[in-house]
């Protein structure tokens, strides 16, 4: 296993050139440089909100915990601002450069669509906080107009034709996966030959289980992740290093192999 910086960049540069099915998998960790809090580290969004208050049923039938999840949702704490960082740009330009089948990512920030991989090729296994649904008529609206009656004082906002609840277009605890993300994510898993994991713990179940399903299937494993994670044994290449400053290496390494 090689955990070098220089010796990894150019190790994991030479997976994805000669790989036919790079997937990268995605969490909390790549979207911190672009200032979104994560939610378990020191100072992250669980040291000012209790997380026993975020699940699904407590958002439906508690008034409490509605009123403080929207709080949250409207001081734009989950993505409010942010933009793709250098990780982003280098996972897009994989993309570009033929060399990336999909994403598939526990975070609901849109940030990989914003820095250039299609909509379609990004499985979100949490959601996207693009859109707020309503749980009556189902209509969805986007989530800035609904977040903008919050900061201007509606505690629970409600849909505005039917007057049901509204909803952050989001997997809270409790609530089951997207069946179609899910099942791509899967399927996509299984057929990589090599899988990069970055900034994520791997501890989020069912989520965490795509790298295994890769293992399984012999793909080589690639971690980038500042933490320990419970693969870091399996893997061929693990880089405990800052997402954007490693990837952007592993992408101009990958340019310039591709080059000639």
């Amino acid at each position: 296993m090689t955990t070098d910086f220089e010796q990894g960049v150019s190790r994991a540069a030479d997976l994805i050139a000669g790989s036919r099915r790079l997937v990268v998998f995605t969490g909390a960790g790549i979207s911190t440089e672009s200032g979104i809090p994560d939610f378990r580290s020191p100072g992250g969004i669980w040291t000012r909100f209790d997380p026993d208050d975020f699940t699904i049923d407590k958002f439906l039938t508690t008034e409490r915990t509605r009123k403080l999840q929207w709080q949250m949702f409207g001081e734009g704490l989950l993505s409010d601002g942010a933009e793709p960082n250098a990780a982003h740009a280098a996972i897009a330009e994989l993309w570009r450069l033929g060399r990336l089948d999909c994403v598939i990512t526990q975070n609901i920030d849109n940030l990989h669509q914003r820095a250039g991989v299609p909509d379609e090729r990004v499985f979100e296994l949490h959601g996207n906080m693009r859109w707020a649904v309503c749980l009556d008529c189902r209509k969805r609206f986007p989530f800035e107009e609904v977040a903008a009656r919050v900061l201007g004082g509606e505690e629970i906002p409600d849909c505005p034709d039917c007057h049901g609840t509204l909803k952050p277009d989001i997997v809270m605890f409790g609530e089951q996966l997207p069946v179609r993300a899910l099942d791509e994510a899967a399927r996509h898993s299984i057929a990589a030959d090599v899988f990069f994991v970055i900034g994520s713990t791997l501890t989020v179940y069912p989520a965490a289980l795509m790298p295994q399903y890769a293992l399984q299937a012999g793909a080589s494993l690639v971690i980038v992740n500042l933490s320990e994670t419970p693969l870091d044994g399996r893997a061929e290449v693990l880089l405990p290093f800052k997402a954007g400053e490693t990837m952007q290496a592993i992408a101009d390494m990958v340019k310039a192999k591709l080059a000639g």
